[in-house]
């Protein structure tokens, strides 16, 4: 059998997707995983290494089971997974602790002493991002004062993907867009050693992985990860990407000026630009291909509020199988008119500096879970035009939007995007667009593709919403309350904040 099938493994903060593709990026089969998030302190996210790897494993051996091939038809893996967070290991290769993902936020504290002093102003110029409290460089200085062992003992400091990497092949790397998290040089790529002394961690630069093209394929698969995935020793396995630069790519977003939303665990709202543009309100990392970067504006505040929603809320059994067609029929009933309920969509987090919480506001006795579930999207696409809004500033952001994610799967959500940035949205045919976005590097790593441009690779559009004028002006309305109580409601959530700060602290 010829090999003529590429895998695009995407790793996320709770599903892992194996999915295979033919050269040319169309889904065949796929296979995929959960692995649960361990919250056992206040502000703590973390989740077990072992349980990655078994479940990614496991996933690939599922998507050639769906696909009725073994694994000599793989050409080649591409491997994309969640940005920041920290998977550090040891010298033989083994975690050192549970890995802490990016919806992690107990290195505030951290940030709050950064804050307003020369290393944040010299963190932007050199790096094009500020830390957040999830990104490498507050969890490891929150590590070197709580956890010094784990530095001591970590040889290989690794984001999610890097981990999966080492799995398969025993070679350690990372790729630039993941690089770029922290403690590289905007403009040259390569890690610089002022960033590691401005944040107080100098003596961690040797235990930062090499960085190689993310289209390189720099390592084979092991005889032992043949027999755990079902894989065949010597499959070529290619550096990979963060997943928002993927996805991107898996769409088609690869146009300077294009604006790309992922509408997934976290908000994410990205330009292509062919030259660094720095802003305390987003990022500026190193893209896919040399010579371009991705400004991203970015919340751990999307989709993932309605999975919370339903787990604290509970989904009736009408909703069955798919979610989001439920949810687009019990939401369409109470669409007529204007926003009745708001949601602040921060149960997980908010790009605002203030301690912003999730919050609904102006329920009233005859409201009913269709009204809370218009106010969860809407709060969802209000927090996504922040973000738009934020790169609209200062960016040439042309032509229609491209959105992927969970939100792209509800035609209402899709359009309430289009009503609320006031702007086209494309919805494209790709289903998993990290995943895509890997393989399509595979694929081009080993000649299947002349390269990730190649215009084999493209995603072709299934809906385009436009805005509707009656729909503009209700989200207009709302978007001003939304900002009017955002403000407002700044000192109640720091004293709610307090509160919980002082209860985390009892608790531990």
């Amino acid at each position: 059998m010829a090999a003529d099938l590429v895998l695009g493994v995407d790793a996320g903060h709770t599903v892992t997707k194996a999915v295979l593709f033919d050269s040319r990026g169309r889904q065949v089969a796929q296979g995929s995983g959960t692995v649960p998030l361990v919250t056992s302190r206040p502000r703590w996210v973390e989740r077990d290494m072992d349980d990655v790897w078994h479940t990614t494993h496991r996933a690939i051996r599922a998507s050639l089971a769906a696909a009725g091939v073994g694994g000599r038809a793989v050409a080649a893996v591409g491997l994309t997974g969640h940005g920041d967070g920290l998977y550090p290991v040891d010298e033989r290769g083994r975690p050192v602790r549970a890995a802490i993902v990016a919806m992690d936020t107990r290195a505030e504290p951290v940030l709050a002493e950064w804050r307003g002093t020369p290393v944040w102003d010299r963190a932007l110029a050199l790096s094009g991002t500020v830390p957040f409290a999830g990104s490498p460089a507050a969890l490891l200085a929150w590590l070197g004062r709580h956890e010094p062992d784990v530095l001591d003992r970590s040889r290989w400091l690794l984001s999610c993907k890097d981990w999966l990497r080492w799995r398969l092949t025993d070679v350690v790397a990372t790729d630039p867009t993941d690089a770029s998290a922290s403690f590289t040089d905007m403009r040259r790529g390569d890690y610089a050693q002022e960033l590691l002394d401005l944040f107080g961690l100098g003596r961690l630069a040797a235990k930062l992985p090499p960085v190689l093209a993310c289209d390189a394929v720099c390592g084979t698969v092991t005889r032992q990860a043949a027999a755990a995935t079902g894989l065949v020793a010597g499959t070529p396995v290619v550096t990979g990407a963060h997943d928002v630069d993927a996805a991107a790519l898996g769409i088609g977003a690869t146009r300077v000026g294009e604006l790309s939303l992922i509408a997934g665990s976290f908000s994410i709202n990205q330009v292509l630009c062919d030259h660094p543009v720095t802003d305390l309100r987003w990022q500026c990392r190193r893209f896919l291909r040399p010579g371009q970067w991705m400004v991203m504006s970015t919340s751990p505040a999307s989709v993932a509020t309605l999975e919370w929603f339903l787990r604290v809320m509970g989904a009736p059994p009408a909703y069955g199988d798919d979610v989001y067609d439920a949810i687009t029929q019990e939401v369409g009933e109470r669409l007529k008119g204007p926003s009745e309920v708001l949601f602040h969509p921060f149960v997980f987090g908010s790009p605002h500096q203030h301690p912003a919480s999730g919050a609904f506001l102006g329920m009233r006795g005859w409201h009913d879970r269709g009204h809370l579930l218009r106010a969860l999207m809407e709060g969802v696409v209000l927090n996504h035009r922040w973000h738009v809004d934020v790169l609209r500033s200062r960016l040439p952001v042309t032509g229609p939007a491209r959105l992927t994610g969970g939100a792209a799967r509800s035609a209402v959500w899709s359009q309430m995007f289009a009503d609320a940035l006031r702007r086209p949205v494309l919805v494209t045919d790709v289903e998993e667009s990290a995943a895509r976005g890997a393989a399509l590097l595979a694929a081009g790593a080993v000649g299947l593709l002349d390269g990730s441009a190649d215009p084999r690779a493209g995603a072709s559009v299934v809906r385009r919403h436009e805005p509707d004028p009656d729909r503009v002006a209700v989200l207009d309305e709302a978007y001003r309350i939304y900002e009017e109580a955002q403000e407002a409601l700044g000192p109640v959530w720091a004293r709610l904040d307090a509160t919980a700060r002082w209860s985390g602290d009892m608790s531990e």
